[in-house]
């Protein structure tokens, strides 16, 4: 299978496509596609990398990822049996090149330009998941009004956004294979030790190239990646297992002392471990 670009499933001349997911994992591949996503988590959680930045997912989640931003969601199969996932896919030209410059629809700008950073939604989500819920049973000009019901709750609502750097550049299959091994490998061994020379034999690339090759694509380096890979596993564990002790969950995270997890934690969330325990609780 291509890992880059990947390709939404569609008939011919379908303006608006409309998917249900009910899957133990979700699509767990590094991948990009040209249609503007907007995803409903009904059930699930997980991880999500867009760009340069790891988020989570989890239920009640409404998440927007623009066209051609490179993500792959990586399914927490400690937290559900099942991921529910509704979404829509549809390009800025799907309903004429021009549908979208009228002058009723100007309000709707500014989502496309903060679609290319991916952004999940804060408020109005009721009214939002709502709508989603509808989509099942319509028929395609009733989802068509749905989206722009939805686009307009959007527009209106609080939102951030999901990363600060996305490459602009369309990833090649050689690319995207490069990224995605390179993904997989640090979110599946984050708890161990992963050295350069390790991590570049995985890309296939010599130490100096995959250095400059990641922080290219990234903005970052691979061992900040790194990092942020294990605090986002961490806040997981800290929510999870509240009676685990802040140092076996430092441990379990890949951190070789305390005092570290500590300091790099508190660089990346604004706050201890201890009390960002507390504040979840």
């Amino acid at each position: 299978m291509k890992v880059l670009p990947f390709k939404i499933p569609k008939p011919e001349n379908e303006a608006l496509v409309y998917q249900e997911e009910r899957l133990r994992v979700l699509y767990d591949q590094l991948h990009q596609h040209s249609e503007i996503q907007i995803s409903y988590v009904e059930k699930g959680a997980g991880t999500l990398i867009v760009g340069d930045t790891i988020n989570d997912f989890s239920p009640n989640d409404i998440l927007v990822l623009g066209s051609d931003v490179p993500h792959v969601f990586r399914t927490d199969l400690n937290f559900s049996e099942e991921t529910v996932v509704y979404t829509l896919f549809f390009d800025r030209n799907s309903f004429g090149k021009h549908f979208f410059d009228l002058p009723d629809m100007k309000i709707i700008n500014d989502f496309f330009n903060d679609s290319e950073y991916g952004m999940k939604i804060l408020t109005r989500k009721k009214k939002i998941i709502k709508l989603f819920l509808k989509l099942k049973n319509q028929n395609k000009v009733q989802r068509i009004s749905s989206l722009l019901r939805i686009l307009d709750h959007i527009t209106k609502a609080e939102k951030t956004a999901i990363s600060s750097f996305v490459y602009k550049k369309k990833y090649t299959d050689d690319e995207g294979k490069r990224m995605n091994d390179v993904f997989n490998y640090a979110m599946e061994n984050y708890m161990e030790p992963i050295t350069l020379e390790k991590i570049s034999e995985i890309s296939n690339m010599s130490k100096n190239a995959f250095c400059r090759y990641f922080k290219k694509r990234t903005n970052k380096t691979f061992f900040q990646f790194l990092i942020e890979i294990r605090i986002e596993n961490a806040c997981k564990l800290i929510y999870n297992k509240p009676d685990l002790p802040i140092s076996s969950i430092s441990e379990l995270c890949g951190f070789q002392n305390t005092a570290n997890f500590n300091r790099k934690f508190k660089e990346i969330k604004g706050l201890t471990p201890s009390h960002y325990r507390l504040q979840r609780f």
